[in-house]
């Protein structure tokens, strides 16, 4: 499936929407309609489930959207948070250098200077792509969103929107330890929405001016930076696909290995920083994801930040190529340092005896896009089979665990299907319909990636026993009303599979 035939299908099913389509539409901006505002606060409640709140080590707050100009200049975005821009001198169509150079020569620039680029341009005879007009000399375009406080317009009231949510992370992290008392090595995660005036959105919502960022900065002592007490051998012994930056000098791709292999083979500078990669990589393929799709990427030297001493991204195989949903890198002590110094303001905390006073180092920051994992999901479940197009949708993930419905809407098969669809709204999200012919009704919900139907036939009249039909294989067994309950609560949170309920039938 493309781009175009997945933005249309969301589109069909109340996922996704194009943000003010009926005047036209918005570049980069997304709205999320019924079925894909349940999809995406499912994911991220489970994120913020396995990282936060069934971690003792990690803590979260939610921080504003709009900050201090102070902060965004001490964290380097005002000066540097910057794309290449080129624009045609013809048609004045205006895009990315690094982009548009990518996609007419095949060459990879992003981090190359604005010199670096014009030489490029003008000995690969690049012109634009819409008109074939020649390009003015490239320039730094700054991507923050940028507003004013209060009614004056002016320097002193100056503000932006945030361009990502680590640094409220960092702002605050003085008021975190404060009032968690959290000791070292701990973490502190953040959701929330972010905002970059990109050049060129593009990818339906993988490149967008409005996102969702999921993010942790993991803190520990100086000291203690390179080795992660929570490693052990089911860990190290962990294997997934790689690509290092030795197979990208030399051309090739990527290849198996174990985390104790990427640590001990020295490209993830800490165990901690392996850690934290396989932690977010297994938590995709826990919620489905076909782990095939998914690789490594190990940051090249002249893509580091100058703060990293490593990085790797989670990269997934997009109809469009590999490309990053996850980025994880080794930050050091830059951020708190230079907010301690901008702000004259201690950040560090004391070590466990309270006798040194240390600033604490980022050994790992794992960040995702929240759009970008919701169309990981989407991409991997979507599903063409015998002529059937469904969601293979983890049920965690699914916008509705479990639709109702009464064989035909009559006899006093919808009356019965009311009561069961009662006993259950309160303790599950559940469903009830009785449009259309009842093959069409599990076509609609297998389309959003209902994973378990009910219905009421003229047998459950008789001895009180419903169907339930499973979405992927479409087998049904046959379950008393009085225990629906717990089998759906079994198959829902994977205490047991369908397929062994349909061997005890």
């Amino acid at each position: 499936m493309d781009l175009d035939d997945m933005a249309s299908f969301c589109k069909k099913t109340g996922i996704i929407f194009q943000n003010s389509e009926i005047y036209g539409g918005l570049s980069g901006f997304w709205d999320y309609g019924p079925v894909g505002a349940q999809i995406k606060k499912n994911m991220v409640d489970l994120w913020w489930e396995e990282f936060v709140e069934k971690r003792d080590d990690v803590v979260g707050i939610d921080g504003s959207i709009i900050s201090s100009s102070e902060v965004w200049k001490a964290s380097g975005h005002v000066d540097s948070f910057s794309d290449p821009l080129v624009d045609c001198k013809k048609c004045k169509k205006r895009m990315r250098a690094d982009r548009l150079i990518e996609e007419e020569t095949g060459e990879k620039v992003e981090g190359e200077g604005p010199g670096k680029m014009d030489s490029i341009i003008e000995e690969k005879n690049i012109s634009c792509p819409r008109c074939g007009g020649s390009l003015t000399d490239v320039r730094e375009f700054n991507l923050m969103f940028e507003t004013n406080l209060g009614s004056v317009d002016s320097e002193e009231n100056k503000a932006y929107l945030r361009p990502e949510t680590a640094q409220l992370i960092f702002t605050n992290f003085k008021q975190v330890v404060d009032s968690t008392r959290q000791k070292l090595p701990f973490g502190i995660a953040q959701i929330g929405r972010a905002f970059r005036n990109e050049v060129s959105p593009r990818n339906f919502v993988f490149r967008t001016r409005e996102f969702g960022q999921m993010e942790i900065e993991y803190f520990v002592h100086p000291d203690n930076k390179k080795k992660c007490p929570f490693i052990d051998e089911e860990i190290r012994s962990y294997e997934l696909q790689v690509l290092t930056a030795e197979h990208q000098r030399g051309g090739e791709g990527h290849e198996r290995m174990t985390i104790g292999e990427l640590v001990d083979g020295g490209y993830a500078e800490t165990e901690w920083l392996a850690y934290w990669l396989y932690q977010h990589f297994n938590w995709f393929v826990k919620l489905g994801v076909d782990p095939k799709n998914l690789r490594l990427r190990e940051h090249m030297e002249d893509e580091l930040a100058h703060y990293a001493g490593s990085c790797f991204d989670i990269e997934y195989n997009f109809p469009f190529g590999w490309d990053e949903v996850y980025g994880n890198a080794d930050r050091g002590d830059y951020d708190l340092r230079r907010h301690q110094e901008a702000s004259g303001k201690k950040l560090g905390v004391y070590d466990q005896n309270k006798e040194e006073h240390v600033l604490p180092r980022v050994v790992s920051e794992p960040s995702q896009g929240i759009e970008r994992s919701l169309m990981v999901f989407l991409m991997d479940a979507y599903t063409v089979e015998d002529g059937r197009k469904f969601l293979e949708l983890d049920p965690r993930l699914a916008p509705v665990k479990c639709r109702i419905f009464p064989l035909m809407p009559k006899d006093g098969l919808d009356q019965k299907a009311r009561e069961i669809y009662s006993s259950l709204d309160d303790r599950i999200n559940v469903e009830y319909e009785e449009s259309g012919s009842i093959g069409k009704r599990y076509a609609r919900a297998d389309e959003i990636g209902v994973p378990y139907c009910i219905t009421v036939d003229y047998d459950t009249l008789e001895d009180d026993t419903v169907t339930i039909r499973d979405r992927n294989s479409t087998d049904q067994i046959r379950v008393v009303i009085d225990e629906l309950y717990d089998v759906l609560k079994d198959l829902v949170f994977g205490d047991k599979t369908f397929e062994e309920f349909l061997e005890e039938s």
